[in-house]
């Protein structure tokens, strides 16, 4: 595994302001830091249901061709090139935090998980990104579930991050501050970085 460029790569995405902070970000501010943190339980179980079907559905697919397993790195390459301009192209405006009504604990977990699960730009980034990191000399399936179980780990401790300053501020106007906005750059640049250097780097077979 690639682990070093991986750990930077997906601690940038983590940290680059989205739909998922503004989730449990107005979860907090509708019904308070308990209901918060337990929208970040949800939206990190709907990740981990991700990983799994992305590290099951891939080793089927290295299992039969392993061409097919290459060339879906090619075309995950490019999809990490295309998010990364469209990082760079974004405007820079607010992230929309909804409000919410305030429906417990137990309500926003379900719910954290259920949004997570039915996310399908979440899927297709699971598929494009930890392809690019594994080696197919080791375990394919363990690689691809550690790497996710990893990047759900970190979204979820930036959301924790982002569930406390909400619930202090009780107002987080995330994508206005300079720092949001220079990280949104680097992630950018850092996807379109990597997605070239993937694509251009020697397949293994």
């Amino acid at each position: 595994m690639s682990l070093i460029p991986f750990l930077l790569a997906a601690s940038l995405l983590a940290v680059t302001p989205g739909p998922g902070i503004a989730y449990v970000v107005a979860r907090t501010v509708s019904g308070g830091r308990i209901e918060g943190l337990a929208s970040c339980v949800g939206t990190s179980l709907g990740g981990l249901i991700h990983v799994l079907a992305s590290s099951l559905g891939l080793s089927l697919i290295v299992a039969e061709s392993a061409m097919a397993f290459n060339l879906l790195k090619y075309i995950g390459a490019a999809y990490l090139i295309y998010l990364g301009i469209r990082m760079l192209r974004s405007k820079d405006k607010q992230v929309e935090i909804k409000p919410l009504t305030s429906h417990g604990s137990r309500r926003a977990l379900i719910e954290g998980v259920v949004v997570e699960t039915l996310n399908v730009k979440t899927a297709m980034f699971f598929l494009a990104f930890l392809p690019q990191f594994v080696s197919p000399h080791e375990p394919l399936t363990t690689q691809l579930f550690i790497l996710g179980c990893l990047c759900v780990t970190l979204n979820t401790l930036v959301d924790i991050a982002a569930v406390f300053a909400a619930h202090r501020l009780m107002k987080l106007d995330i994508a206005r501050s300079a720092r949001a906005k220079l990280l949104n750059r680097l992630s950018g640049v850092m996807m379109i970085g990597i997605g070239a250097f993937l694509a251009l780097a020697r397949r293994e077979n």
